[in-house]
């Protein structure tokens, strides 16, 4: 019998954490395959002015970081792509599709776990459209669960609010193992206080627990879910 396949894609190394880092854990624990797509190099925008060579060692770094990640909470490959750092805007919206289909088309996944539609950050919105385009309901498509998860430092950052959550994984057991695959992300944590911060990361978790009846979880909107 074919393991269940869970595909996360994001716009940027660290988002798959943030996103979804626990949950993830907790289903490689039971027995799900995991896989990860990173479309966006994550890092050109911040450093314009430096040169080609340093961008490359930046990009090298970041990959690195995005793999020991993934590593820690399960997922069996990491697909990291190119498409420029928050500018996805200006690829056309077929590439980022055709990308997605090419991996989804290969390991047939049963659940996508996203980013929300309505993000602060362009390339978030970009890659839930492109992820929605390439999983369409078809009669050949094999996913048949779609979530959205909020990222901290986007989601909440844009208004009017709108991230309405319905589904809510306990992430008791794995939020330790989201902790230790978030410290890998060295360049892109933040000081306490930032909401992508360790402490933000652990007080949000708190927040949906105290929402829900948990101690610790990690909330998501469902897109479209086929029984």
């Amino acid at each position: 019998m074919r393991k269940k396949t869970v595909l996360v894609i994001v716009a940027h190394p660290d988002d798959e954490i943030l996103g979804c880092g626990g949950t993830i854990a907790k289903l490689t624990k039971a027995g799900y395959e995991a896989f990860t797509v990173i479309l966006g190099e994550g890092i050109t925008s911040r450093f314009d002015g430096a040169d080609s060579e340093k961008k490359r060692e930046l990009i090298k770094e970041l990959k690195q970081q995005a793999a020991k990640a993934n590593k820690i909470i399960g997922v069996k490959d990491v697909m990291i792509y190119n498409f420029p750092d928050n500018r996805l805007d200006t690829v056309p919206l077929l590439d980022i599709v055709k990308t997605i289909e090419k991996v989804k088309n290969k390991i047939k996944p049963d659940i996508i776990f996203t980013h929300y539609e309505k993000d602060l950050n362009i390339d978030h919105r970009v890659v839930y459209k492109a992820v929605i385009t390439a999983s369409r309901p078809l009669s050949s498509e094999t996913v048949k669960e779609i979530y959205s998860f909020e990222v901290l430092s986007s989601t909440e950052w844009n208004y009017p609010l709108s991230f309405s959550p319905d589904v809510f994984f306990e992430i008791n057991d794995t939020l330790k193992c989201k902790i230790r695959s978030i410290k890998t992300y060295r360049s892109e944590l933040r000081e306490s206080r930032h909401p992508r911060s360790l402490k933000g990361v652990l007080l949000n978790a708190e927040y949906w627990g105290i929402k829900t009846g948990l101690k610790y979880a990690e909330a998501f909107k469902s897109v479209r879910i086929i029984k």
